[in-house]
């Protein structure tokens, strides 16, 4: 008996026979012992066997449906035969006569044939019927090839998704890195147009308040430079999730100094802040410069959205053991109700908001930053009338 376990034999044997078996120890005694028996029937009736490792070819297993093995086929003559189980030997006994009178039968409609070729000199019908294996040989190899474009379709759908996403990072790094630029050069500035160069001090300025502007300046171009490295991992990787470093972190703090940076953009709107965060607000387990993304993003939407003499709000609620809830709001348009879940989708904007600066990634970013951290973020209508949004952090471990 022939062993392949790569390609089918083509044969023109009148009976064909595929033995399928596996890798178990059990398997193998119960596989020898079925060969041991076909040897001795082949020692009388002529038959064709290949055997097939379902672990190297388990599309033809799929292709007969197989659910166990080892597994015995006749596939020639037809109609098919599957004996499966653990008494294959004995189906065996059973089934082997009724077998041989099949192969009788293919016999006799083989002299038909060659008779009816002869007459007609066609001898299609009888190179059709004599391929048993061989045509389960091109099925066998058109699953497979369709088994690889499948994966290969995955492969290029995630691979589109994958550069999909850095275009919406590359998109939302641009958006965010104007506000540290910003204060950045603003602080530069203040420095560079009070400085006297012959006497290497700074006019108006004292010396604790030109310390101050020079850490905000180092402070946001090491943000910037955190964000450029983040952009150049995140273009190397291949990961589509917003990469996160969570530390103990106290966002009350955080709120304090982004409302300090904010500071000149919501006094020339005339803008009232009102603060609500406890001094004994739990600290949270979390990354402090994406959560200061988010704070940054959701304030300054609330600047630009809240009409001059305005109000807008930032609170802090320790709402359980395990979770800690921010909220900021304004007294601005509002949220729509059925628009407030499509908002936070990439690139989304309301209709009354295109001819405002903006490219619809801010609280796209929030989201992804918020459920990086296993957060929730939402937005409600605030009771001045605009917009109140809100976010969960979970709360640091003691």
């Amino acid at each position: 008996m022939q062993l392949s376990q790569d390609r089918f034999a083509y044969t023109d044997a009148p009976l064909q026979l595929i033995l399928f078996i596996d890798g178990r120890p059990k398997s193998g005694q119960q596989v020898q012992r079925i060969r041991s028996y076909l040897k001795e029937l082949k020692a009388e009736y002529q038959f064709e066997l290949e055997i097939v490792d379902v672990g190297q070819q388990p599309y033809l297993a799929e292709q007969f449906k197989l659910v166990a093995t080892p597994a015995l086929v006749k596939i020639h003559p037809e109609p098919r035969h599957i004996l499966a189980g653990s008494n294959i030997i004995s189906q065996l006994q059973v089934w082997w006569p009724r077998w041989q009178v099949s192969v009788e039968m293919y016999f006799k409609s083989q002299v038909s044939l060659i008779e009816d070729s002869d007459n007609a000199g066609d001898t299609n019908k009888l190179n059709s019927s004599t391929s048993g294996i061989k045509s389960l040989a091109v099925s066998a190899e058109l699953m497979k090839l369709s088994d690889e474009i499948f994966h290969l379709k995955q492969e290029k759908d995630k691979l589109e998704e994958q550069l999909q996403f850095k275009d919406r990072v590359i998109a939302m790094l641009a958006h965010d890195l104007r506000n540290p630029l910003t204060a950045a050069a603003i602080a530069v500035e203040t420095l560079q147009s009070n400085y006297i160069q012959e006497t290497g001090t700074f006019k108006r300025l004292t010396p604790s308040l030109a310390a101050k502007l020079l850490r905000q300046a180092r402070t946001q171009t090491r943000i910037i430079d955190k964000m450029i490295a983040e952009l150049l991992q995140v273009g190397r990787g291949k990961e589509t999730k917003i990469p996160i470093v969570p530390q103990k972190a106290e966002v009350g703090k955080l709120c304090c100094e982004v409302m300090s940076e904010l500071r000149q953009r919501y006094k020339a709107k005339s803008l009232k802040l009102e603060k609500d965060i406890p001094e004994d607000l739990p600290l949270v387990y979390a990354d402090p410069e994406r959560i200061r993304q988010v704070l940054i993003n959701l304030m300054d939407n609330a600047i630009k959205y809240t009409p001059e003499g305005g109000v807008i709000s930032i609170s802090g609620l320790h709402r359980t053991t395990q979770k800690v809830q921010f909220s900021i709001g304004d007294s601005g348009p509002g949220i729509p109700e059925e628009k407030r879940e499509q908002i936070f989708e990439n690139h989304y904007r309301l209709e009354r908001d295109e001819e405002k600066d903006g490219y619809g990634i801010g609280l796209c970013l929030c989201q992804r930053i918020i459920t990086a951290h296993y957060g929730q973020i939402w937005v409600e209508k605030a009771p001045t009338g605009g917009a109140w949004f809100h976010f969960t952090l979970p709360v640091y471990p003691t």
